[in-house]
């Protein structure tokens, strides 16, 4: 089964976009209404959840191996970025970072985080703001921890603090705007 291109291996962690970081725990053989169906079982252990994927749907879904050491990076320098502050009205802006976190590119994870990412001296967040803040640092926490073979908490506060060390020089002036 893992001879095509895009195939994985019991032990690999993989990104399925709806939910994040998974690890590949069984390779099953099915027969379901006749035909015989390969599948891949993910387990997500922060959702304590098991997902079957058929193989040959892992395209389609976009499901993906961990992302490359260059495309971290660059979701790394992104949350060094200035924030985009959209005007637009927050229940558009809320479908678009929704959107944005399942897609499962890293770097439009990153865009939400650093664009939702508030300094304990400015003013507060809504609470969906933060939810999805919440949720877009998480997701981005734990690939990073899979990459680096490290824990999520570790990797969060890796990211946090690239937030913390960029951001104040983006919020200074905001009382003129």
């Amino acid at each position: 089964m893992a001879s095509q291109a895009n195939a994985f291996d019991v032990g690999d962690y993989v990104v399925y976009p709806k939910h994040g970081v998974g690890r590949v725990v069984e390779l099953q053989s099915e027969e379901i209404a006749g035909m015989q169906l390969d599948l891949y079982v993910l387990r997500f252990e922060k959702e304590r959840m098991t997902l079957r994927v058929p193989v040959n749907k892992v395209e389609s879904i976009g499901m993906r191996k961990l992302s490359s050491d260059k495309t971290l990076k660059e979701a790394m320098e992104t949350l060094k970025g200035k924030p985009k502050v959209k005007r637009t009205m927050w229940s558009r802006r809320a479908q678009e970072y929704e959107a944005k976190i399942n897609s499962g590119d890293l770097v439009s994870i990153a865009e939400v985080t650093r664009d939702l990412f508030r300094p304990e001296d400015q003013p507060e967040q809504s609470y969906s703001e933060r939810q999805i803040f919440e949720a877009a640092s998480s997701r981005l926490a734990r690939e990073l921890a899979a990459m680096e073979k490290t824990d999520e908490p570790t990797a969060l506060g890796k990211i946090l603090d690239v937030l913390r060390e960029h951001a104040p020089q983006y919020y200074e002036n905001t009382e003129e705007a």
